[in-house]
């Protein structure tokens, strides 16, 4: 019959060196057939997310967009009204797929935002 001996060792963990596993993760696509760097992936959020400016430089009109009433809540707790809702064609990679996103007068660090639609 076999035993088992188990005892108490105390575990350490240093402290990474780097801060890699911090930097945010972009990715680089396509909306409609056009090249768009700086996509966020950030998966705390629950919509997916295209500043107006990032909007208007895919050539995309105010007619173009959905109206939506559906208002969004920002990082800092405060309420943004959208300006609408677009669909296009997304490619990121070889995956194509047409995605919505809620357009927001906004500016950030960011050419779109991915959330958990």
């Amino acid at each position: 019959m076999d035993h088992w001996v188990c005892q108490v060792e105390n575990a350490t963990f240093e402290k990474p060196e780097k801060h890699l596993h911090l930097k945010a993760l972009y990715l680089k696509g396509f909306i409609n057939g056009k090249p768009i760097t700086k996509m966020l992936v950030d998966k705390g959020t629950n919509v997916n997310l295209m500043p107006y400016s990032i909007f208007r430089k895919h050539g995309k009109k105010s007619k173009d967009l959905c109206p939506t009433d559906m208002p969004l809540t920002n990082f800092s707790g405060n309420i943004s009204v959208t300006k609408g809702v677009v669909c296009v064609e997304l490619t990121v990679g070889s995956k194509s797929l047409p995605t919505t996103f809620f357009v927001v007068d906004a500016k950030g660090t960011y050419s779109i935002l991915f959330g958990r639609d």
